[in-house]
């Protein structure tokens, strides 16, 4: 288990982190890192084609890879006052994101959070990381660091200190475009 700092340096250096959320541990990497994001959909045995999700400490972090031009400004206005909290919002995507992030899609998946030590992590490394939940493909995602540690710790995944929140339910997945809840939070 590592402390705010080491974490860090582990995403900085390629590294797949473990980390508390509002409801589940989750799994993570630097998104511009295509190494990394090979090793964390290995980590997980998930398919590239299911793509990832971006979580954020602000709106501005997640700025380089969403492209609002698309959006009207009712719409951002919408995204907008969600956040942070536990809704993820389905948008376009600028050309630059990487394809391991978006998977078959030519939109993204992005969350700005509202869990103190997700944000610190953000806000420390300059910009979001990826999210999907810490477990592996088919199993029951994870809620402690025991439970991180009994699925995943042969993988060479970073752990984070802390507590999941309170969220019993997982976030609520909602198209940007169309309005459309795609799954109930």
């Amino acid at each position: 288990m590592k402390n705010l700092n080491q974490v860090v340096d582990a995403l900085k250096q390629g590294n797949v982190i473990a980390y508390p959320t509002e409801g589940v541990f989750g799994v993570g990497c630097d998104p511009d890192n295509e190494q990394a994001l090979l090793n964390l959909l290995d980590v997980k045995k998930r398919p590239k084609e299911k793509g990832l999700i971006l979580i954020a400490a602000s709106i501005e972090q997640l700025l380089p890879y969403i492209d609002l031009e698309q959006l009207t400004e009712e719409q951002v206005n919408t995204i907008k006052a969600s956040w942070p909290g536990p809704v993820t919002w389905i948008v376009p995507v600028k050309t630059s994101t990487l394809p391991l992030v978006t998977g078959q899609f030519d939109s993204i998946a992005v969350r700005v959070t509202a869990h103190p030590q997700v944000k610190a992590i953000c806000n420390a490394f300059g910009k979001p990381i990826t999210s999907t939940s810490a477990n592996l493909s088919g199993l029951e995602p994870c809620r402690s660091v025991a439970e991180v540690e009994a699925q995943l710790g042969d993988t060479g995944v970073v752990i984070f200190q802390g507590e999941v929140g309170n969220r019993t339910q997982p976030t609520e997945i909602r198209d940007a475009k169309t309005g459309n809840t795609l799954r109930q939070g």
